[in-house]
């Protein structure tokens, strides 16, 4: 039988009858056409998650009877803040939610020199609340049950200025440098360009503000497959893969 993971933003305790906010209510009830007595798995991104049983469904209306918290691990020992240019169409929904099930606990889109996206205050905030329901999603999907932050669009020199990671590193082409040598963090801030690429004073920026550099063999990775490639070689090397 399936347990579908369910997102709400609300408080969740043992023994609690939760009703489900509309977004979640409606993906239960509408689009997943669950009935009462099935089970289902509710989390609210704080860290921890709970077994429940649907008790009523109506047009918007879904109630759940929870029963005891999940002791599940599912977040990674590894502290990943990725700082993703900004790049068009769904290219950064695919970064966000790839890095999100490799489990990155932090997003920040990032205006470089190449980037070619521009946003508004008013987009910039539907964009904000787009991304981080991509996140929630792909939470929902891969079992993690703290969601990942994503933050305002920043410039990237503002970014790089702001970061004291245990590791950063920033990924360019330029570089035979190799992921090796290194003691195991906590922390890592890890720069990606957009399509363009970094330019070489954002990268001579980068490395002067403490940024290792970095590429991953010898071929030119896209931009949202970058983070991918880097992460899963270091959720690898010092976290849980």
């Amino acid at each position: 039988m399936r347990n579908p993971r369910i997102y709400t933003d609300q408080p969740l305790a043992n023994d609690q009858v939760v009703e489900l906010t509309d977004s979640a209510a409606n993906h239960v009830g509408k689009v997943l056409r669950m009935k009462p007595e099935e089970p289902l798995i509710l989390f609210n991104g704080q860290g921890s998650a709970w077994q429940g049983r649907i008790q009523f469904v109506a047009k918007k209306v879904v109630t759940v009877a929870l029963a005891a918290e999940l002791n599940q691990v599912t977040e990674s020992p590894l502290k990943i803040h990725v700082g993703q240019s900004l790049s068009r169409g769904e290219r950064m929904d695919y970064a966000i939610q790839k890095t999100t099930e490799m489990g990155v606990t932090e997003i920040t889109p990032l205006f470089s020199e190449r980037c070619e996206v521009k946003l508004n205050a008013e987009r910039q905030e539907k964009r904000i609340r787009h991304w981080q329901q991509v996140a929630i999603s792909a939470c929902e999907q891969c079992g993690l049950n703290r969601v990942p932050v994503i933050h305002s669009p920043a410039f990237v020199v503002d970014w790089m200025a702001q970061q004291h990671s245990d590791l950063k590193f920033v990924l360019h082409h330029r570089t035979e440098k190799k992921l090796e040598g290194f003691d195991r963090p906590e922390t890592i801030a890890l720069l990606i360009g957009p399509e363009g690429g970094l330019t070489q004073e954002e990268i001579t920026r980068a490395e002067s503000s403490g940024f290792h550099a970095l590429a991953l063999g010898p071929r030119v990775l896209r931009t949202e497959t970058a983070p991918v490639t880097a992460i899963s070689v270091m959720q690898y090397l010092w976290g849980d893969l």
